[in-house]
């Protein structure tokens, strides 16, 4: 039997009525669940939209919200992630939006796209998809793309393909202001200890960092620079090497709240104190951040704020309102806690300040 072609981005009602043997309106309202449809014709309808792969979205229109939408993150047993959590949570509800949470490695350990996720969006018929610090690959993108899947990226991990939305936070300008919080205490050697080096907001703020010591004429040695991560075990490890320097720094940046309170463990283990013995600076204002002691001393990026506007976002481009910019980034502020002061006049280690 050689069946009716389909276009790129799936079978047509069309399509589906020709395979069912019915008329295409028949074909649209079993498709949108509607009643007036004989048992018989419903199943015969059902069967040609399942095995041919029709895609059942809800209909957008301006100025309508949609049913449901879904909210793919990197991973749920995380303070960022209830942070992003509660910022979809309060938009959805103000809009009147269902949300289905689910949390999906993009990419298996072979490193081959991991389709389960894809699956299970494309029979919800879901209306779009926030992404939350997810590596999507070109296959999945175009996956998208072809079944007509609006879609916004919260805190891409990788610079995202031309015209796709995102929202994040002014994360080079966080870099900058922790750095420069230091330089104004009067710390000259100040290390940094970064995330992954690939990872897009970890390269902003070391980009920062690095901006704000060129600025005040100091010199960044090799050794000073260094990537945790974004762990705390990654950050302590990292930290245990710096002290281990013949000239440590008087001063570190870590680019995430857990590397700051690694930073902390390998302090505290050589009988160090903070900020007496070494000052430190974080990133992201999470609440570990507070219940650190000494207080941490960090970079507050809206974490709550992000991820509603990027909900609002998604809303529309589904209405059909393309944004003139892509790239959305919300204003990060330095939050002064317990964890700076000025330098000793002797560094942690005894060597010269």
């Amino acid at each position: 039997m050689v069946r009716p072609a389909a276009t790129a981005a799936g079978p047509t009602l069309a399509v589906i009525a020709r395979e069912a043997g019915v008329s295409v309106p028949t074909a649209s309202k079993v498709a949108n669940g509607r009643e007036d449809v004989s048992p018989e014709t419903r199943r015969r309808v059902t069967e040609a939209l399942d095995r041919l792969g029709y895609v059942r979205r809800p209909r957008i229109t301006a100025g309508r919200a949609p049913a449901l939408v879904d909210l793919v993150m990197h991973q749920l047993d995380s303070p960022w992630s209830g942070a992003v959590l509660h910022g979809v949570e309060e938009a959805a509800h103000e809009a009147g939006v269902s949300v289905v949470v689910s949390a999906a490695l993009t990419r298996t350990r072979g490193g081959r796209p991991e389709r389960g996720w894809l699956d299970r969006l494309r029979a919800r018929g879901s209306a779009g998809v926030l992404f939350n610090l997810a590596e999507l690959s070109t296959a999945q993108y175009n996956w998208l793309d072809r079944h007509g899947i609006p879609f916004v990226l919260i805190d891409p991990v990788l610079e995202p393909p031309p015209g796709v939305p995102s929202v994040g936070a002014t994360n080079r300008q966080g870099g900058v202001s922790a750095t420069e919080h230091l330089i104004a205490l009067g710390h000259r050697r100040i290390a940094v200890i970064g995330g992954f080096r690939r990872k897009q907001c970890s390269t902003a703020r070391m980009a920062g960092y690095r901006s704000a010591m060129a600025a005040a004429g100091l010199r960044v040695p090799p050794e000073y620079v260094r990537y945790g991560g974004f762990c705390e075990e990654g950050a302590r490890r990292e930290m245990e090497r710096l002290l281990a320097l013949p000239e440590p720094p008087t001063a570190v940046f870590t680019c995430s709240d857990p590397m700051g309170l690694g930073a902390y463990r390998a302090l505290a283990a050589r009988g160090l104190r903070v900020p007496r013995d070494m000052s430190v600076v974080s990133f992201d204002d999470l609440p570990q951040a507070r219940w650190a002691s000494p207080g941490l001393t960090t970079v507050r990026q809206p974490l709550a704020e992000m991820a509603g506007t990027a909900l609002r976002l998604l809303l529309r481009t589904m209405a059909g309102d393309r944004p003139e910019e892509v790239r959305t980034e919300l204003s990060t502020r330095l939050v002064l806690r317990d964890s700076t002061a000025p330098p000793r006049t002797r560094a942690a280690t005894g060597a010269p300040a």
